[in-house]
């Protein structure tokens, strides 16, 4: 592919649970902050792509994470930049790898390159600065009765 790249893209996904998010805080002294729980691993599973030139997110919220979704995806990434060659920089997770995925990739080889960053080095896909700003805007220290009010919360964080 000699062809100049017109967009990079970093992708990632992310459960944003309602338990994982306690973190430090102030508090009057003797007025220690308490945090409900339902004691059940809920949440809300998104994917999500960075356009490193435009800051533009395009993301998606699923049921579950696997080839079929990341399919789905890497479609909706395509009809949202129909010019230009893309670059899209993303972790060695399984569904990123599946065969599934193989006739997509070869039809669109000359538009979409899937570059694999190294293991565990979350530091260098750009998406992951969204996650840790969502979760510390959004959930960090609150409790949540359901999902709905869950994906509520983050579909406003995602839309601004």
């Amino acid at each position: 592919m000699d062809e100049e790249i017109a967009h990079l893209l970093f992708e990632d996904e992310s459960m944003i649970r309602d338990y994982q998010a306690l973190q430090h805080t102030w508090f009057l002294k003797g007025k220690q902050r308490v945090i409900q729980t339902t004691g059940k691993h809920r949440g809300v599973k998104l994917l999500a792509v960075l356009n490193y030139a435009t800051g533009h997110i395009l993301w998606k919220e699923d049921e579950q994470y696997d080839a079929v979704t990341f399919l789905s995806f890497l479609q909706s990434v395509i009809e949202a930049y129909p010019q230009g060659r893309m670059v899209m920089v993303l972790d060695n997770a399984r569904i990123h790898h599946a065969k599934l995925l193989q006739p997509f990739l070869e039809k669109h080889k000359e538009r979409l390159e899937l570059v694999f960053l190294p293991p565990y080095s979350p530091k260098l896909n750009l998406v992951e600065g969204l996650w840790k700003w969502l979760k510390a805007d959004v959930i960090n220290n609150v409790f949540f009765h359901s999902v709905t009010e869950i994906r509520k919360k983050v579909t406003a964080f995602m839309k601004n």
